[in-house]
């Protein structure tokens, strides 16, 4: 998800630099958005691993 949110930062960037205004309020935007998705997953399954105190299962 991650990897989304700097692709569509990096679409923004070039977009700016090129003069397309829109997309790269666009792209900027979604890049957050998925920004926020990931940091709250990342949160969520954080506190799920140490309330149920398991341990990473490592193949």
């Amino acid at each position: 998800m991650l990897w989304w949110a700097l692709a569509f930062f990096v679409v923004a960037i070039i977009a700016a630099v090129l003069g397309f205004g829109g997309v790269a309020t666009a792209a900027a935007g979604i890049a957050q958005v998925l920004f926020y998705i990931a940091l709250a997953l990342f949160v969520i399954f954080l506190f799920v691993h140490l309330f149920r105190g398991g341990t990473a299962a490592v193949t």
